[in-house]
């Protein structure tokens, strides 16, 4: 009897799965997409209704052919391609290039690659959904318009080289947004003031007052009317000084509250990218690569090559019954049975676009601890499983429960009519509940809250003693640069994009040459904002957030069966269309500007700049073209040559990948596509 044969993507998934099929199944890998848009021209036939004009890449014809011999000889097609849009793309590419007509064809689709996902899928399988691959298509079609319609006006009026994207321009204007937002920013000077107190009974074994601070808050009022005041300039704090310097102190209020915090819901896609850059540092490319790792499979001792994680592209917090019971049992087991709350906790989300419903990113079995998994994985595989093991456990275990105590004191004026109101308080933790393994990160914009030292047990209408009055100087902050984790919130707060496309996004803005992220954080490049503002002026539309988050709506809607896919794209093009010709018209030439150099041109002894290229910023001499002295930028990454002790520098090949090599290069050829980590002088 003739196999059956099934298709995944990744030779790694083909290689997991077939562990659990068995001899009677045949399981070959496409290796991504087989059919694509060409890459030499539109590829869509705009008088005939969008229709795109898919071809096979040349270096996808050997795996098509080897997928067509097998299906002749097998006894049926099951499609196991990823369980979103952009898999069930691929499943109907597959049916389209390899004429599946003489056996019958299933889609399957599963959420984790273990044996008993396969086996439930494999006993269910339905047809290819016509409405998301009518979705993908819809993304696909709009993203080529504007990318082969638009990079060609940026390559006549700024340079060639240059590119820009219905998703990635929107991005890049948050960025230079950010950036201008930070450079206007108006710094307000503030000052605080914290007063020292203590109560005489309140001594360490010294005989010294145990102290505790209380910051100046404002003026004390009657019935609750307490009048905030905000100190903006120095004399008016010496002033308050020396009325706090000459007060008499008492306690005017207690007031003291039980709260509970609850943990954060399991992780998706942008969770996921948002935590790995806040706790590992690692980019939203990284986290997508090492999380597919763990999806696919690795070999685990025994067990043999099996999924670790569940789908790693998801919109939802959604957490399968079973995976929760198995999570609330180890919790008992582990913590004990005040760790798990009454009743399983469940999330919802409400996302803007939120897609299919997946389940949330979760291990496949909670009781493969990371402890136990370490022998078998990477570092970089074992930090990113620890966060979403953790981030599992600790969305099912109990609320922390936190006891705080605010204590509001009298300052009353001996020179003066008035009554200065402080404010002390102090949170403890009664029950640690989930931060006892886990707590959510914060953005560099986010409040970091700390527990201040405990305070003494006081009364109401205490009499208190000053010790000492402090103040600073502080200014008013303009808003943080973008960071991985902040700009991939922004993007799913504002509706742009989807989580799947943050990370080849902010690789692309970067490759461009658009921005560089310095420090962990964002900044926009010359180029970047040049192409920015033209975009801003003449395409506002195309780089405008709402209009971005509302054709993301329309694939949506697509996806859902709501809308059809010829009227979203004719309703988007034509006046697209208009912009096009407007701007091919009335844009004038731009002249990238240099950047001045303290360097001297060894050739001729004109000063060097900074000159934009088509493949980036490069050194010049100032004189060209009478002088054709160039030279690359070098990146130093403090690292000695081991062949000649020169300094290493980050390069890139022509292809764009990064390596790292000598600075003496052509006399020392040492190369290293690993970043080296001996210090220079080590």
């Amino acid at each position: 009897m003739n196999k059956k044969l099934v298709i995944v993507e990744s030779p790694a998934k083909a290689h997991t799965i077939s562990r659990f099929l068995g001899n009677r199944f045949i399981v070959m890998a496409s290796i991504g997409h087989i059919r694509d848009l060409p890459k030499s021209k539109l590829g869509i036939d705009i008088e005939n209704d969008f229709q795109p004009q898919y071809s096979i890449p040349r270096d996808k014809t050997k795996v098509v052919q080897e997928l067509k011999n097998a299906t002749k000889e097998a006894s049926s097609l099951y499609l196991a391609t990823d369980h979103d849009r952009e898999g069930e793309a691929i499943s109907w590419h597959l049916v389209q290039a390899i004429n599946v007509n003489n056996i019958p064809v299933h889609r399957v689709v599963f959420e984790e690659i273990t044996k008993e996902a396969i086996d439930t899928a494999f006993h269910h399988p339905r047809d290819i959904d016509m409405q998301l691959v009518q979705a993908q298509q819809a993304r696909r079609i709009l993203d080529r318009l504007v990318g082969y319609k638009l990079s060609p006006i940026l390559w006549k009026k700024i340079r060639r080289g240059l590119s820009a994207g219905r998703v990635q321009s929107a991005v890049l204007k948050m960025i230079v947004d950010r950036d201008r937002e930070i450079n206007e920013f108006t710094p307000v000077e503030y000052w605080s003031i914290d007063a020292e107190l203590y109560k005489d009974d309140n001594q360490n074994n010294k005989g010294k007052p145990i102290s505790f601070k209380a910051s100046f808050i404002g003026v004390l009022g009657t019935h609750k009317q307490n009048r905030k005041l905000t100190i903006h300039k120095k004399q008016d704090a010496d002033r308050i000084i020396s009325h706090l310097e000459n007060s008499l102190y008492s306690v005017n209020d207690i007031r003291k509250k039980d709260t509970q915090r609850q943990p954060s819901p399991p992780f998706t896609t942008s969770t996921l990218q948002q935590e790995a850059w806040r706790k590992l540092k690692y980019s939203s490319k990284r986290t997508m690569a090492l999380a597919q790792q763990l999806y696919e499979g690795l070999p685990i001792g025994e067990e043999g090559t099996i999924g670790l994680i569940t789908y790693m592209r998801t919109d939802s917090t959604r957490v399968a019954a079973s995976a929760i019971a198995d999570v609330r049992s180890y919790i008992i087991d582990k913590y004990g049975a005040d760790f798990v709350p009454k009743n399983p906790r469940t999330f919802t989300k409400k996302t803007k676009g939120a897609q299919e419903a997946h389940e949330a990113i979760r291990p496949t079995s909670i009781r493969r601890e990371p402890d136990k998994m370490k022998p078998f994985l990477t570092r970089d595989q074992l930090k990113l499983y620890e966060l979403i093991w953790k981030r599992l456990v600790s969305s099912q275990m109990a609320n922390a429960l936190m006891h705080t105590v605010q204590v509001e004191i009298a300052a009353k004026s001996k020179e003066v009519d008035i009554t200065y109101l402080l404010r002390s308080s102090n949170t403890m933790i009664k029950f640690p509940g989930f931060i006892s393994l886990y707590s959510e990160g914060k953005d560099d914009n986010g409040e970091i809250s700390v527990e201040n030292p405990p305070l003494p047990e006081l009364t109401k209408g205490q009499i208190l003693k000053l010790l000492r009055v402090s103040t600073d100087q502080h200014f008013t902050q303009p808003p943080p640069l973008y960071t991985e984790a902040s700009l991939i919130k922004a993007l799913e707060e504002n509706g742009i994009g989807r989580p799947s496309t943050y990370a080849p996004i902010l690789s692309i803005i970067q490759s461009r040459g658009y921005v560089v992220k310095k420090s962990g954080s964002f900044y926009p490049e010359q180029i970047g904002i040049l192409v920015c503002d033209l975009l801003s002026e003449h395409f506002s539309e195309i780089i405008d957030l709402g209009f971005t988050a509302l054709i993301e709506n329309e694939l949506d809607e697509i996806a859902r069966g709501q809308k059809e896919l010829v009227p979203v794209i004719r309703g988007f093009y034509e006046p697209f269309e208009k912009d096009i010709i407007k701007a091919a018209e009335n844009i004038p030439k731009i002249k990238l500007a240099d950047t001045p150099t303290d360097e001297i041109c060894e050739l001729c002894g004109n000063p060097l700049v900074i000159k934009q290229g088509r493949y980036g910023s490069f050194i010049a001499c100032s004189a060209f073209p009478t002088c054709k002295y160039t030279r690359s930028i070098l990146k130093t990454i403090g690292v000695k040559c081991p062949l000649c002790s020169g300094e290493l520098v980050e390069r890139k090949s022509k292809k764009g990948s990064k390596f790292y090599g000598c600075v003496n290069y052509p006399n020392c050829n040492f190369t290293s596509k690993k970043k080296p980590k001996q210090p220079v002088g080590g």
